[in-house]
């Protein structure tokens, strides 16, 4: 897999272009504002996204919708979830359904209830091959060439070898998975429990919180996961654990950081505005209540994050309620 074009300009769709360049493919890139694309090709930085990193010169852009997709090897679909329908639909009469997509998206979508390659199935037809690429993978760390790990997930294994060989580096250890169900539903829903952290960071009511926090945090997004199809396994590994305490502890994660605007103070739409990104967690939560609802899941951290967001209850309130729950088993 040597020629690669990625859809989406944003955080991952940059770094992914930075470490595949790096690696000798021949990588091109598309973003659904030409004006916005246009502009990171004349700075060579990824200003709004990604600053401070400088884009390789061997990256061509690729504003052309009829010309992204042509001779690719891989597509990396790289864009928020709640859009991904809309940008692969605009993309579909150009697209080549024997190209296998790797999606770095992690959400599930509002209504539909649809995970990042069931999106991409749902759009492009049931052919499509889809692989999802997660884990605890933040940009800027990889930007820096730190240390960092990633899963490569499909049912077919063969595929996700190919993704894992094309992705693995130096400094970005790439492992595979079967679970596509897991890992996908691993990392959309850890972004609501991150939302949780950044809650109890800004309120400042101790680690012992929120180590609890991730704890009964992972309890609940296994039983989702388990009741969807899942394997318990995959909630242990990297694109679960590993990317639930990244997202929890890292200042540089957006979801956390939103929820620590939160636990601050901020109303819902200034915290949304300060962060000046796309918080998935709050459409996600969304959608994982609605799962958690029709499968009859106990989600009580998502159902209080919910509330925080959607029906103004105080964050006080809300965990005074989680302390008082009903006393069980662990």
């Amino acid at each position: 897999m040597k020629n690669i074009s990625i859809i989406g300009d944003g955080a991952m769709g940059s770094v992914c272009a930075m470490l595949l360049c790096e690696k000798g493919c021949s990588v091109r890139m598309w973003g659904y504002d030409s004006d916005q694309l246009g502009e990171i090709k004349k700075r060579r930085e990824n200003y709004k996204f990604l600053p401070g990193y400088k884009l390789p010169d061997s990256l061509v852009f690729e504003p052309k919708d009829s010309e992204i997709l042509k001779n690719a090897d891989l597509v990396i679909s790289a864009v928020p979830c709640q859009y991904t329908r809309s940008i692969w639909q605009r993309l579909k009469k150009h697209t080549d359904t024997a190209v296998p997509i790797a999606s770095v998206t992690k959400g599930i979508e509002n209504d539909t209830l649809l995970r990042p390659s069931q999106i991409l199935s749902d759009v492009l037809g049931k052919d499509i091959k889809a692989v999802a690429f997660s884990g605890p993978t933040i940009a800027d760390e990889i930007a820096r060439k730190l240390p960092a790990t990633a899963t490569a997930a499909c049912e077919n294994e063969n595929l996700a070898k190919k993704v894992q060989e094309t992705f693995n580096n130096a400094y970005l250890r790439v492992y595979r998975n079967t679970d596509i169900v897991g890992v996908e539903l691993a990392g959309a829903m850890k972004n609501v429990i991150a939302i949780a952290a950044g809650i109890v960071d800004g309120i400042k009511i101790g680690d012992n919180a929120k180590a609890a926090l991730l704890c009964r945090g992972l309890a609940e997004i296994t039983r989702l996961g388990i009741a969807l199809g899942a394997k318990e396994q995959t909630f242990s590994g990297l694109s679960g654990l590993g990317d639930l305490v990244t997202t929890c502890i890292s200042p540089l994660g957006r979801n956390r950081s939103f929820g620590q605007r939160i636990g601050k103070g901020a109303s819902v739409k200034d915290a949304i505005e300060a962060t000046q990104s796309v918080v998935e967690g709050i459409t996600t939560c969304k959608s994982v209540i609605d799962l958690a609802n029709k499968h009859k899941i106990d989600m009580p951290i998502t159902e209080a994050v919910y509330q925080i967001l959607f029906e103004n209850k105080s964050v006080p309130a809300a965990i005074g309620e989680l302390m008082a729950r009903q006393l069980k088993a662990e």
